[in-house]
C-alpha cells in the first residue's frame, strides 16, 4: 500500500473569512480546537502570527506529550494561514527533523467560509517500513494519514462549532 503524504478536509463556517482567519493564524488558540494540540509554549507568542514567526506548540496523545518547533510559512489575511513542524522533543523541540506541514484556506460561500485544512506528511525521507512500523505504534493501529483524516474531522467540527456559538468576532 502506497503511503499517503497528504490529507484534507473541510466545513462550512457560517462566519466571515477574516474571522475564521483571525482565529486559526492564533496557534495559542488551537488548542481550544484539535484533539491532540494544547496550543503554544509559555513565551512563543499568543498574537496572530506572520510570515516566519517560530513558536512551541504543545501536544498530547493519551498520556505521551510533547513539543514541537514550527514556523509559519504563509499568513495571507482570509485567504490562508500556513506552517511546518521542523523539530521535536518531549520538553524542548531538540530534534531538527522535517515532520509536517500545516495549511487552513478559507473560501468565501455566501456570508459565511469554507475551511479547508490540510496534514502534509514531510517524513519523505523515512522507509516506508519504518514509517509503517512507527505510526502504528504512534497512532494506536493506524497510518498517520488515516490518524490526521480523523484529527481534522474533529478540529474542524470544534473551530465551526466555537466560532458560529460567538459569532462576535472575538479574534
Amino acid at each position: 500500500m502506497a503511503r499517503v503524504f497528504r490529507v484534507s478536509g473541510d466545513i462550512v463556517v457560517d462566519v466571515p473569512p477574516d474571522a475564521v482567519y483571525r482565529a486559526v493564524s492564533r496557534p495559542a488558540d488551537m488548542g481550544r480546537w484539535s484533539p491532540e494540540n494544547l496550543g503554544t509554549a509559555e513565551g512563543t507568542g499568543s498574537g496572530p502570527a506572520e510570515v516566519g514567526t517560530s513558536f512551541v506548540g504543545r501536544n498530547r496523545r493519551g498520556r505521551f506529550r510533547w513539543v514541537t518547533r514550527c514556523t509559519v510559512v504563509a499568513a495571507d489575511p482570509g485567504r490562508r494561514f500556513a506552517f511546518r513542524v521542523h523539530s521535536i522533543g518531549v520538553r524542548r523541540p531538540f530534534l531538527r527533523v522535517p515532520i509536517a506541514g500545516w495549511e487552513y484556506r478559507f473560501e468565501p460561500v455566501g456570508p459565511g467560509t469554507r475551511v479547508t485544512e490540510t496534514w502534509t506528511d514531510d517524513r519523505r525521507a523515512w522507509p516506508d517500513a519504518l514509517t509503517r512500523a512507527f505510526d502504528r505504534v504512534a497512532t494506536g493501529g493506524s497510518t498517520f494519514a488515516d490518524f490526521q483524516r480523523r484529527n481534522i474531522a474533529t478540529t474542524l467540527r470544534n473551530l465551526k462549532r466555537e466560532l458560529e456559538a460567538t459569532r462576535k468576532e472575538p479574534w
